[in-house]
């Protein structure tokens, strides 16, 4: 007879160690066959989470041999940390209450070496609903893990490359549409004045200062396209209170802008990146949102620093970003990342987008700083 998971169950009275023991001694061409799996982690515990039996795939995977194991609580494949908050016990709970549970999750080796595991636990009882035990799944997902972090590499990469360029091709577009045609009238200006043709030259002199200062003023919003003096001479709050004016005296959007909290030292980089998020996060919503209003909340304290943008455009799937502005989204999450802080992406079709911050402060505040 077998149970809901197709694991032979025991069909007699005997007390539940008797009857786990006895689970593949039932069926022998079952027993060989867990026993030859090689790729999954395949074992009994009894209702104390002790290990009961052991499979060739579970020498593979957690590196111990039979007698190494059998009759250790099953909590030594957990981090320290897991078992700290209870979570190998609690898990046996669930199973028992539930029947089954899944999870994914870091696991220990032998060698005290981490693998990431899917690990699915099945509650076993004997005909009467007795618990005996609990059979275990273990697969290593490491291979995959590693797959999915060079194609987040590979992709971040590209998403480099492409900002690169794009940002290489803003830069020529400026120099050649907005200074090409200012220095091209100015030359032209000046071959005028040289001729003697044209208004009086205190006129063209007048001309050509006006026109030199249209210059200057273009080389310098460029220059601050690319990295804001205010920034480095006033601080982070400053440099987006400069970002959030210009972009409502270029595009027109109705931004309200909160930050509490004093500013600390930011390290330059950390200050950099938040200002980039910032930054990403308006030219998304003026290219891709169709918003008239934004909010954005900075919250700094002793421990965090906390950043919410929000704005009332067309919105999107959060799992399916527009595909103009995905790489922008991975761009954020990335910097968020370096700093060890959380990300997190909140929308809806026709209710807008939400970008939501958690930094640590310490990983903010530059070493040495009060």
């Amino acid at each position: 007879m077998r149970d809901s998971s197709n694991l032979p169950t025991q069909t007699d009275d005997a007390p539940p160690q008797n009857a786990l023991a006895s689970i593949l001694q039932t069926d022998a061409h079952f027993r060989l066959l867990v026993e030859s799996v090689q790729d999954y982690a395949i074992f009994l515990l009894d209702t104390h989470g002790n290990v009961a039996t052991w499979n060739n795939g579970a020498k593979r995977i957690k590196g111990y041999e039979a007698h190494e194991i059998v009759g250790r609580h099953f909590s030594v494949f957990y981090p320290l940390e897991d078992i700290a908050s209870g979570k190998p016990q609690k898990e046996l709970e669930t199973t028992a209450q539930t029947g089954r549970v899944e999870d994914e999750g870091w696991r220990i080796r032998k060698d005290s070496t981490r693998f990431r595991a899917n690990v699915v636990i099945t509650a076993l009882r004997d005909k009467q609903g007795k618990l005996i035990g609990f059979a275990k799944v273990t697969r290593d997902m490491t291979d995959r893990l590693r797959l999915a972090e060079l194609q987040h590499a590979c992709e971040l990469s590209a998403h480099v490359q492409a900002a690169l360029e794009k940002e290489r091709a803003s830069i020529a577009r400026e120099l050649h549409d907005d200074l090409g045609q200012q220095l091209a009238a100015l030359k032209m200006q000046l071959a005028n004045l040289d001729s003697g043709s044209g208004n009086g030259p205190a006129r063209q002199t007048h001309a050509l200062q006006a026109q030199i200062d249209t210059i200057i003023a273009s080389v310098r919003r460029i220059a601050a396209g690319l990295r804001p003096p205010v920034l480095d001479e006033l601080g982070l709050f400053a440099a987006i209170e400069w970002l959030v004016n210009d972009v409502r005296r270029r595009f027109g959007l109705a931004i309200d802008l909160d930050i509490e909290g004093e500013e600390a030292e930011f390290q330059a980089s950390a200050a950099t990146s938040i200002f980039r998020i910032v930054q990403e996060a308006l030219t998304n919503i003026v290219r891709h949102a169709h918003a008239s209003e934004v909010r954005i909340a900075i919250v700094c304290d002793e421990t965090r620093c906390t950043l919410s943008i929000e704005d009332n455009g067309r919105g999107a799937q959060p799992d399916r970003p527009h595909a103009a502005n995905t790489f922008g989204l991975l761009g954020m999450g990335e910097r968020v990342r370096q700093l060890n802080g959380v990300i997190a992406f909140r929308s809806a079709p026709g209710d807008g987008f939400r970008i939501d911050v958690d930094i640590p402060v310490n990983r903010l505040i530059a070493r040495g700083a009060d």
